[in-house]
């Protein structure tokens, strides 16, 4: 930086020469008792100055507390506050907006803390500076005070804000006489060290440099205390640095809550903006999300398809991290590609069974083998329901399920191998009922259960050897719950044939004896606890 200034502890002390001078000089904790400092052994607290200017305007009311004690006087002479009889006089004194609060605020003040005073330079250096003629007396939140001796030049040419202060402090005290020192007094900071970052962007010529080393994070708090200042140079250089770098999902939740409280020119801030906020319509993203799921399900490539339902689930799954404002896809879009897949897989079944000559499949699946066709659209029907049943949106499938009258057919007449693949959707129906994550009508889970209860068992053998993610104990629990959730005498019939089915086939059939247990007691009670059921 080409700023320096010049250090005196004591106005009685004989000054430093010019070679040993420095610039910026800062110190963030209270000097001890000493005689070089008689100023700090008993400090007073200056009157509380006239409020000249309350607030600017879109000032945001989100504030933090900073707990840091300092003072640089910079670029200029550096006396003790307190020491000076001048502090006395009125001053101007106003509220500024501060930046974000931020968790790590003590952790990235370090770097200020522990900074080392630079060389100083020759007095010729400081030439264009001029005098410095403003102190800026920064106010933290929680009692921490930051004292900058400026530039009135710089400060005028640089912020709106300043200038009008610098403007009016002069004509105030150009009646009354006295000391030249315009006093800028700004309480309730909530950052001392963006504050401080942000002057001292005033007297760099090349901002953009500056922020390349700032990084992205810092320059969100920057561009807050730069727009409340009326800092233009910096409002710029800040959008146009951070348009240009990607950003961390914190970084991107900061800069939106930065642009809702803000209103920033459209020129300079609209790249910015078309990466915060879509300006498709809410139609639109329903279409994208139905054009994805129609993509997945027709997807070729296992290994592809795999990943992409992982993906597209996550992101339409109501439990997903995505804040979500409206529907990103509808319950028609859904059943629509449902019912097509569903469609598809007879056509692949009367083909496995031969039960239609004429049936023709598309191009691109012709050279796949038929079962692996087949698995194919079970796992897109299984996937779907996942959805569904995220967004409590499946009842309509259970009945869509079993009313497959043809499926049923000819699920007797297809190979074991084939066959197997209709139970995988029946087990996870089956699942979500027993497990209470679908709730249905007793006519509908009646019709579901006696129409692929019996290609169950007869699968189920297959199922145990080509499991493909399934878990057999939680489908054997909750066949046996769902089943239970009938009326005793529908229990009955369907228990009665998983009875003759174990004991012919064994463990080729599910384990359903707990279930069987529940049911034999409440059909058989007797004696007193039947009655007392009866009078409740």
């Amino acid at each position: 930086m080409d700023d320096s200034i010049s250090t005196n502890h004591n106005p009685h002390r004989r000054r430093d020469p010019p070679h040993r001078r420095r610039s910026w000089c800062c110190s963030f904790a209270v000097p001890p008792h000493s005689p070089e400092n008689p100023a700090f052994s008993h400090p007073k607290p200056p009157r509380k100055p006239e409020t000249l200017f309350k607030s600017f305007a879109n000032s945001p009311q989100q504030t933090t507390r900073l707990g840091l004690v300092g003072r640089i006087l910079s670029p200029g002479r550096v006396s003790p506050i307190d020491s000076d009889p001048t502090l006395q006089e009125p001053r101007v004194s106003v509220s500024l907006p501060s930046p974000i609060p931020d968790a790590n605020s003590q952790s990235r003040s370090e770097g200020l803390q522990n900074s080392r005073p630079e060389p100083e330079r020759g007095a010729g250096e400081e030439g264009n500076l001029g005098v410095f003629d403003v102190r800026l007396n920064l106010k933290g939140k929680s009692g921490g005070t930051l004292v900058l001796e400026l530039n009135s030049e710089v400060l005028s040419a640089n912020s709106e804000v300043f200038e009008g202060l610098i403007a009016n402090y002069r004509k105030s005290r150009s009646d009354l006489g006295g000391s030249s020192l315009c006093r800028i007094e700004v309480p309730e900071v909530e950052k001392l060290n963006v504050f401080r970052e942000t002057i001292e962007l005033m007297f760099e010529q090349d901002i953009s440099k500056r922020l390349l080393k700032i990084g992205a994070y810092r320059s969100i708090d920057i561009l807050e205390v730069s727009a409340g200042i009326m800092f233009t140079r910096g409002v710029l250089s800040c959008l146009r640095y951070l348009e240009s770098v990607p950003w961390s999902e914190e970084e991107e939740d900061k800069l939106r809550s930065l642009f809702n409280r803000y209103n920033f020119d459209e020129a300079t801030s609209g790249d910015i903006l078309a990466r915060l906020h879509s300006l498709d319509s809410v139609h639109s993203q329903q279409t994208l999300a139905r054009q994805l799921v129609w993509s997945i399900t027709t997807c070729t490539n296992a290994n592809a398809r795999n990943e992409l339902k992982s993906l597209v689930k996550g992101l339409l799954s109501k439990s997903s991290v995505y804040e979500k404002n409206y529907p990103d896809i509808n319950k028609e879009d859904l059943y629509n590609v449902c019912q097509s897949c569903v469609d598809s897989l007879v056509s692949l079944f009367e083909e496995a069974t031969g039960s239609n000559s004429n049936s023709k499949l598309g191009e691109k699946d012709s050279d796949k083998p038929l079962v692996e066709r087949i698995s194919k659209q079970v796992d897109n029907i299984n996937w779907l329901l996942e959805i569904l049943l995220d967004r409590q949106m499946a009842e309509e499938f259970v009945n869509i399920w079993a009313e497959q009258r043809d499926l049923l057919q000819m699920h007797e007449n297809a190979s074991a191998m084939v066959r197997y693949e209709l139970s995988r959707v029946s087990a996870m129906l089956f699942i979500a009922l027993g497990t209470r994550k679908l709730h249905c009508r007793t006519e509908v889970r009646l019709g579901l259960l006696e129409a692929w209860f019996g290609p169950m068992l007869l699968d189920f053998g297959w199922l145990q050897r080509c499991r493909k993610g399934l878990d057999m104990r939680a489908l054997e629990e909750a066949m046996g719950q769902a089943l239970l959730t009938l009326p005793l005498k529908q229990q009955y019939a369907l228990f009665m044939e998983w009875f003759r089915c174990f004991s012919k086939n064994g463990t080729e059939c599910p384990n359903l004896s707990k279930a069987f247990q529940i049911w034999w007691r409440r059909s058989f009670l007797r004696g007193s606890e039947s009655c007392a059921i009866e009078s409740r």
